[in-house]
């Protein structure tokens, strides 16, 4: 008996399946991890969507400022336009580049920054990182709702 077929003997012991059982069978269908939230409609909820970018406050005049300003959504940028664009933009000269790598590694590893290699050459860009934010309506809130929907006039809609 080979290690293979004693690893998929225990397996088929721990899972409760038959020799015969065929593979479609073994794999269950899962019920979704996600639910369809935009089916509902909940009155008591407000729903905001923000950028994580709204919410970072960066040192002025720092590197990681300087990085964070000049490298956008949308390109792919090296190093060399990056340190044109600081240049242009704060009027400091990074002689040597590797004091920017540091930089640039550390917004790469915390998931801020997407890096890629093509052509010998690192081209980063900024990552767009969306957060959902769910709070209550205020009562106040929804009285002001309800009386703006009662002064709608019932029954002028698109004619």
């Amino acid at each position: 008996m080979s290690f293979k077929s004693q690893i998929q003997g225990l397996f088929r012991r721990i899972l409760g399946v038959s020799e015969g059982t065929p593979p479609e069978k073994l794999i269950e269908p899962q019920k979704p991890v996600f639910k369809d939230e935009f089916s509902k409609d909940e009155p008591s909820e407000i729903e905001e969507i923000h950028s994580i970018w709204d919410f970072l406050v960066l040192r002025e005049n720092t590197q990681a400022f300087h990085l964070t300003q000049v490298i956008g959504f949308d390109e792919w940028v090296e190093m060399e336009e990056i340190r044109r664009r600081i240049l242009e933009l704060f009027g400091i000269h990074y002689k040597n580049e590797r004091s920017l790598y540091p930089h640039l590694k550390t917004l790469s590893d915390l998931g801020l920054f997407e890096t890629t290699d093509t052509g010998g050459k690192r081209k980063w860009r900024k990552k767009v990182l969306l957060v959902r934010l769910r709070k209550k309506k205020t009562k106040k809130e929804q009285v002001e709702e309800a009386i703006e929907e009662s002064r709608t006039p019932e029954g002028q809609g698109t004619s």
